[in-house]
């Protein structure tokens, strides 16, 4: 699906995993982008500088290195390029770093996120958008997933200042109307990913003969999405805009006070974490080595999204099986790398 040229949007995020992704499909589309990034090191700053870098061959992106609690700097980037749409996907992630070093969470999941909506109110685009995260499910036993189950007992404090984002972009919506998604991802991988998730370690164990670390002694399920399922369900949710209290569907997470809604992106189909690993097996050509763990504080043993409401609003589904997502990235990973 392709986007009519000419619009401009500010993406935060963009030396990141998905924010790079997401650039880089806007570029393709005819976008003009402003990219937000403070390029922190929270894992291999070279990675993000070569996501940059990639995405720096178009003439249709500028690059701002400024963190998204320098509001007066974002506030300026923002004056000056005056975008049609905002896209948040800047944040400090990462569920098991969040135990170590929450305080980096509150900075830039509470207080940056603050900061940006605070210039969303003030510059009133046509839509605001930002990331949240199947974790805001937290100890909600129902499955599949849907946007309209309670969110009340995350398990981690990363999904806790995930979900009060969701929280704060709610009310903002509601007092200064501006039409607002948030989009809760589900375990997404593909080339260019981050090397502290479980596919980049993996394959990294893997081509190096050494062992892997396997938590909940492999008995874990994920709803893993593939990075381009995932693009394309955010660029078709771009000029998807909320309405108060207009449902699409009866899973609709609509608002009945504010132009917001939240939606899952992802293909409602969990695959359990052996067969993961034997695509990454079957990928590399290697025989793995597994070093089987118990489960991790604030893991969740399985994720399992709808994909109902995905599909009455946009018309897709995330479809690419995990073998051919595997595959994509093992195949970048060696050409990153040069083994």
């Amino acid at each position: 699906m392709s986007i009519s040229s000419g619009r401009r949007a500010l993406v935060t995020g963009t030396a990141g995993f998905i924010g790079f992704h997401l650039t880089r499909r806007l570029l393709a589309d005819g976008w003009l982008v402003d990219g937000v990034d403070s390029l922190t090191p929270y894992y291999d700053v070279e990675l993000k500088r070569r996501r940059l870098a990639q995405l720096g061959r178009s003439n249709a992106f500028v690059a701002h290195e400024v963190n998204i609690c320098d509001t007066a700097r974002l506030r300026d980037i923002v004056a000056h390029g005056r975008p049609d749409v905002i896209i948040h996907l800047a944040a400090q992630a990462g569920v098991r770093y969040s135990i170590e070093n929450p305080t980096a969470y509150v900075e830039s999941n509470l207080q940056g996120f603050y900061g940006v909506l605070e210039i969303v109110r003030e510059v009133q685009p046509s839509h605001f958008l930002f990331a949240s995260t199947s974790s805001v499910y937290g100890a909600n036993v129902s499955r599949p997933s849907m946007e309209i189950d309670r969110t009340d007992n995350p398990l981690t404090f990363y999904a806790a200042t995930k979900k009060a984002g969701e929280d704060l972009a709610h009310s903002y919506a509601h007092l200064w109307g501006v039409p607002t998604t948030g989009f809760r991802f589900f375990t997404v991988y593909g080339p260019w990913g981050r090397p502290d998730m479980a596919l980049f370690r993996f394959v990294e164990a893997a081509l190096k003969e050494k062992p892997i670390d396997v938590y909940g002694h492999g008995q874990m399920e994920r709803d893993f999405t593939y990075i381009d399922d995932l693009i394309e369900g955010i660029v078709r949710l771009i000029p998807t805009l909320p309405a108060a209290g207009i449902a699409a569907c009866e899973v609709d997470s609509i608002s009945p006070a504010a132009p917001y809604r939240v939606v899952n992106i992802a293909g409602g189909r969990p695959v359990g974490l052996m067969a993961f690993i034997d695509a990454v097996a079957a990928s590399t050509g290697k025989e793995l080595i597994l070093n089987m763990l118990p489960m991790q504080k604030g893991d969740m043993q399985r994720t399992f999204a709808s994909p109902e409401l995905l599909k009455a609003l946009t018309g897709f589904v995330p479809n690419i099986e995990v073998p051919v997502g595997v595959s994509h990235f093992v195949e970048w990973y060696r050409s990153y790398y040069g083994i």
